[in-house]
């Protein structure tokens, strides 16, 4: 079972869990989508994300199906969302056995936790929904005070592997220059990125302090499922919950 999952390792309550699930170790996606597909927009053949996501429940126990969202990398947050797939790219809830889930291939999955244990959120953050703003609408959407949360970074693009261009540079350093610190220059014009720095910054600046993960770099990382480095690809799911 280990070796489907990324167990989130954090100071989470008790009856709180969280986990990535990995490309291989569970699922019967075929090339390129290999194997434990969980993103029903991949490209993939819906039957097999079908088997996949019937996988997921079974395997890892899960005390319902997964509250799955429509992301389209934007700020919007679903509270207590329901099985039909919202448009929103954050989600939180208070009702223990409600599973969040979060898709991903590179941008990052943020788990937020109050210490205890009544609250659970979850949000996408690519480059556009951090930039935006998607974290803070989902401690806003939280009614647990910032310094009683503790927050864990997924897998995601790391420092070492995400070169971006100006876009990207202009839309973190002209909201807070102390950004700039994130940044490594590479070529004209072009950077690597440290999204998990970014992400701290953000966090901190909103009043969360007790920040865990960040280690993992997708597109270097087989385990992981990397748009950035295949194009077409599957998606990783972090799933999320708090024990009925």
């Amino acid at each position: 079972m280990s070796e489907a999952v990324l167990r989130a390792e954090w100071p989470a309550p008790g009856g709180v869990q969280a986990f990535t699930t990995l490309r291989h170790g569970a699922g019967r996606s075929i090339v390129p989508f290999d194997a434990f597909n969980l993103g029903l927009r991949s490209g993939d053949d819906l039957d097999a994300v079908a088997r996949n996501r019937a996988e997921l429940i079974e395997r890892f126990a899960l005390p319902s199906a997964p509250r799955w969202l429509r992301q389209v990398h934007g700020t919007h947050v679903a509270i207590e969302p329901g099985h039909d797939e919202p448009e929103a790219d954050a989600a939180v809830t208070r009702t223990p056995g409600t599973v969040l889930a979060i898709l991903t291939a590179d941008c990052m999955p943020v788990v937020f936790a109050s210490r205890d244990g009544d609250e659970l959120g979850a949000a996408h953050a690519g480059w556009r929904g951090l930039a935006g703003g998607v974290l803070e609408a989902t401690l806003d959407a939280m009614r647990t005070p910032r310094e009683h949360i503790v927050a864990w970074l997924g897998p995601a693009a790391g420092p070492q592997s995400y070169e971006i261009g100006r876009e990207v540079y202009d839309a973190f350093v002209s909201h807070a220059s102390a950004a700039a610190a994130a940044f490594v220059p590479t070529r004209e014009g072009h950077w690597r990125v440290d999204l998990y720095a970014l992400a701290r910054q953000r966090l901190a600046r909103a009043g969360v302090m007790d920040v865990h993960g960040g280690a993992f770099d997708t597109i270097g990382d087989a385990r992981f499922f990397s748009h950035r480095r295949d194009q077409r690809t599957g998606r990783m799911a972090t799933i999320a919950w708090m024990a009925p």
